[in-house]
């Protein structure tokens, strides 16, 4: 059944859309990461519009973020003050990031910048999860379990001024280290689509110091307000939210998170995050082999 995407301005099949954001919420729903990171490459491996792909990406991960929020409200796992910091920087980091992308859209590089800026974030993430799930697996196979790491902010982190205290979290660091990571994520969601979980989750952990138990929970609470505003930022200006592509999107994340989490209880967490591991450097692999290629039409023609 092939539909039309009135925003990307092309026909697609609607259970490959389907069948993709499932993939991608069955991902979410193992490793405990929102998947914006991996539909906007996938999108674009279909034949979607850079831009319009990460446009459409950030509205399905606000969907996605809604019930995971509720579901960590209800066990306390949110630090709702440390949640607010990291919304606010997130604004200004959505706001920062629509002037970017306004102005590589306007010298016509926008594509080229996100797919860039894919290869390089997905790879160094990948080879640093690659090396500690690695490492995990060898050392439990040879009998040696690791040691777990002690929580600690970094001491960056511990130099800033003007510390409050955070509860839930069980820190007294400065506000100005939540405030500029939630603005870096933000200017990652407007450019790339993402909800930046995959790297606001080891920043609050290593970085901050914060508690594994509330870190899940204030990531995907920061993650549903800056989406949400990405959202809203790129249908007032770029106008690239195609919301057609966005809800079936939504529908096959959905049932696709419902199935990861069910897998998930049945494979150990070492072996989980290698194997995320494995596809994330998979998908940067393939988005620097297309960087290279040379496509079989150099020009295209949009009517706009």
């Amino acid at each position: 059944m092939d539909i039309y995407l009135p925003i990307a301005n092309l026909s697609v099949n609607a259970l490959v859309i389907i069948l993709l954001g499932g993939a991608v919420g069955m991902l979410s729903g193992m490793f405990g990461v929102g998947g914006g990171f991996l539909t906007t490459p996938l999108l674009i491996f279909y034949g979607i519009p850079p831009t319009v792909a990460a446009a459409s990406a950030s509205t399905q991960v606000t969907g996605a973020s809604v019930s995971g929020v509720f579901a960590h409200m209800k066990r306390g796992g949110v630090d709702f003050q440390m949640g607010a910091v990291l919304v606010v920087g997130g604004m200004f980091g959505t706001a920062a990031g629509a002037a970017i992308f306004e102005i590589l859209e306007a010298l016509g590089q926008i594509d080229t910048v996100i797919n860039i800026l894919y290869v390089v974030m997905l790879g160094s993430i990948g080879g640093l999860m690659a090396k500690e799930s690695l490492g995990s697996v060898l050392a439990v196979r040879a009998g040696k379990p690791r040691p777990a790491a002690k929580r600690r902010h970094h001491p960056l982190v511990a130099s800033l001024p003007m510390r409050w205290r955070f509860y839930r979290s069980g820190l007294y660091i400065s506000p100005l280290a939540p405030l500029i990571l939630g603005f870096v994520t933000g200017i990652m969601t407007m450019l790339l689509g993402v909800g930046g979980g995959f790297i606001m989750v080891p920043a609050m952990l290593y970085l901050l110091g914060m508690g594994a138990q509330v870190v899940v929970g204030t990531s995907l609470f920061q993650i549903l307000f800056v989406t949400m505003a990405s959202t809203m930022m790129h249908s007032l200006t770029t106008k690239a939210v195609d919301i057609v592509l966005a809800v079936f999107l939504l529908i096959g994340s959905v049932t696709g998170a419902q199935i990861g989490a069910r897998l998930a209880q049945r494979m150990r967490p070492d072996y989980l995050r290698l194997l995320l591991a494995a596809i994330v450097l998979l998908v940067a692999l393939r988005m620097a082999l297309g960087l290279g290629w040379r496509p079989d039409e150099i020009y295209t023609v949009q009517a706009l």
